[in-house]
């Protein structure tokens, strides 16, 4: 049986409070020295990073990588420093190589992870620490298979990815598990819904435009419209003098 993840309190989560951007820019770092090697993010940009890092950043950060251009007259792709606009790299070049280069298991993209695993953030935090337990009888593991009581069927191919201290935060947060996993929580949350807080933003707006307009309402009901409802109407006939 496949364990189920407790619902943590996520800070953005809470009614009045959004994501938290320094967890989302730590999770990024965890993400590009743990994660990148193998998972993609296929719907992500590197200007889609401006969003808690400057212009600045983003343009030197993509410039570490390569694009492939247009082709040259023998019609090999040319390669080009990255730019803001391109697309973050990806690991492998093809399905059948990402296969391989795994033991025939297909590491998935992360783009939008969070909305679709059962569980969102809560699953995939659960998932990050719960390796290391001890292994239930009648589970067989293979020389390249690991146990997580959240994965479903209890067998992984993806090995502990996280480890205390294995990263050195820009912050000088100390980086332990728990912490990284909460991190890279974040940072798929935010991949997977970049305008959480402009629509919670606006869904506080729209009920507070909803709430005046029925206390508004509810006043013209109450007090105006009375004399309307209350009013008797009365015909009579008209009698014409005769001439």
């Amino acid at each position: 049986m496949d364990a189920h993840p407790c619902k943590l309190d996520w800070s953005h989560k809470r009614f009045f409070t959004g994501l938290d951007w320094r967890s989302v820019r730590r999770g990024r770092e965890v993400y590009e020295q743990v994660f990148a090697p193998c998972h993609s993010l296929n719907f992500i940009k590197f200007r889609h990073f401006e969003a808690f890092m400057s212009k600045e950043e983003v343009k030197e950060m993509a410039a570490q990588h390569e694009t492939a251009d247009l082709p040259n007259e023998q019609g090999d792709p040319q390669m080009r420093p990255s730019k803001r606009f391109d697309g973050v790299p990806q690991p492998y070049r093809n399905e059948q190589e990402a296969r391989f280069s795994n033991g025939g298991a297909l590491p998935p993209d992360l783009s939008v992870i969070v909305n679709a695993r059962n569980g969102g953030v809560d699953y995939i935090y659960a998932l990050m620490t719960s390796y290391h337990r001890p292994v239930p009888a009648g589970i067989v593991l293979g020389s390249a298979q690991y146990f997580n009581p959240y994965f479903p069927g209890g067998v992984i191919g993806m090995p502990p990815p996280l480890s205390d201290e294995m990263i050195e935060y820009e912050d000088g947060t100390p980086a332990s598990v728990p912490q990284m996993s909460k991190d890279v929580c974040m940072f798929l949350e935010w991949c997977a819904n970049p305008w959480w807080d402009e629509r919670k933003l606006t869904g506080y707006k729209a009920m507070a435009t909803l709430a005046i307009a029925a206390m508004t309402t509810g006043w013209y009901n109450r007090f105006l419209s009375g004399t309307q409802r209350s009013r008797r109407v009365l015909f009579r006939s008209l009698r014409y003098a005769a001439k």
